[in-house]
């Protein structure tokens, strides 16, 4: 026999030998009948959001105009008689009362009219009274005496014009102000509607500003209002008239406010910006960072709903400033998504992370 021959023999009966050993350590799988079931896949877990739990509270949402502040009266004290001004009592700046005596002008024959207006009625009372007594004896005739009537009459009406001729030598203030301008001096010579001097009403002031009109609705009279001038000081006032038409060339309704102005600060004819106070409502604080844009381009937040879906919701702004934005249209406690908003999709499920415990 070959050597060749003794390898394959040698060969088959190595190989025989490993076949009874796998056999007898009982590895061995038969076949089945049944096709084994399928191994379910792995489920995909949801993406995890950081989240900030938010409330509503009440909050009092104002509307900002820009405004006029001006006094609260202001008269241009005007000559009603010809004269040349012999007397100034106040000088500008001066605070006044009301009636007290302005200036005086030269009296130009004005008190001997009175006079003789006077002396001239007298006479004419006397004459009609003769007259009368003679009418009832029949002695004088009926038009004589409603001659005289009339004469008295016109009289009295010229001698009334002559009294307030006199009065009006000495212009008095109408109310109680300050005298802003003056306008004469010593010895100048005015004609009747002449300016004398200007007085101005300045404890109280008036704020006008314009609403616009899908805003006048919310406005009415007796609300607050907070007024910001430019130097950065405050009043405050209330809203005191509201137009019931609107302006027809800007569209929006005129405002008018009055204001205490006690120290008389001097801030009549200057702008200033108008907060009027609305009705509180509930509404959110929330960083403008969260506010994104939806398809129809309104302002919305994204946030976590009771199952777990992304929600976004339309909010409608009250005041935005860079710290942060009161909003309303919101339910009254959300699930803010402060981190990963713009990796998922609304109506996504989701695996919210509390904020506070991300960081802890």
């Amino acid at each position: 026999m070959t050597k060749a021959k003794l390898g394959s023999i040698g060969l088959s009966f190595l190989v025989l030998a490993l076949l009874v050993v796998w056999m007898a350590t009982g590895d061995v799988k038969e076949a089945r009948d049944e096709a084994p079931e399928d191994t379910p896949e792995e489920s995909v877990s949801a993406p995890s959001v950081q989240v900030d739990v938010l409330r509503t509270r009440l909050y009092e949402p104002g509307l900002m105009l820009q405004g006029q502040l001006e006094p609260w009266r202001t008269v241009s004290v005007g000559a009603r008689v010809a004269g040349t001004v012999e007397e100034l009592m106040v000088e500008q700046g001066d605070q006044v009362e009301a009636g007290d005596v302005l200036l005086r002008l030269s009296e130009d024959g004005r008190r001997t009219s009175v006079e003789q207006w006077q002396s001239r009625i007298r006479k004419l009372e006397a004459d009609l009274s003769a007259a009368q007594k003679l009418r009832s004896r029949n002695l004088t005739s009926e038009s004589e005496v409603l001659t005289l009537q009339s004469d008295l009459s016109a009289a009295r009406a010229e001698l009334t014009q002559a009294r307030l001729a006199v009065d009006n030598l000495e212009p008095r203030a109408p109310f109680d102000g300050t005298v802003n301008r003056r306008d004469v001096d010593l010895g100048d010579l005015v004609q009747v509607g002449s300016p004398l001097l200007e007085l101005v009403r300045v404890d109280r002031l008036k704020a006008t500003g314009q609403i616009p009109q899908q805003s006048v609705s919310a406005v009415e009279e007796g609300q607050a209002v907070t007024i910001r001038t430019l130097d950065g000081d405050s009043l405050e006032g209330v809203v005191n008239f509201v137009a019931s038409a609107a302006d027809p060339d800007t569209r929006s309704f005129p405002v008018e406010v009055s204001i205490d102005n006690p120290e008389r600060k001097r801030v009549a004819g200057g702008s200033a910006t108008l907060r009027i106070a609305l009705p509180e409502v509930e509404a959110m604080f929330i960083s403008p960072a969260y506010l994104s844009l939806g398809d129809d381009g309104r302002p919305g937040v994204r946030y976590v709903g009771d199952n777990n879906e992304v929600v976004f919701t339309t909010v409608k702004l009250l005041n935005v400033t860079t710290d942060g934005a009161w909003v309303t249209g919101l339910p009254d406690e959300i699930r803010l998504i402060t981190r990963g908003a713009g990796f998922v999709s609304i109506g996504q499920q989701v695996r919210p992370v509390d904020r506070d415990s991300d960081r802890g």
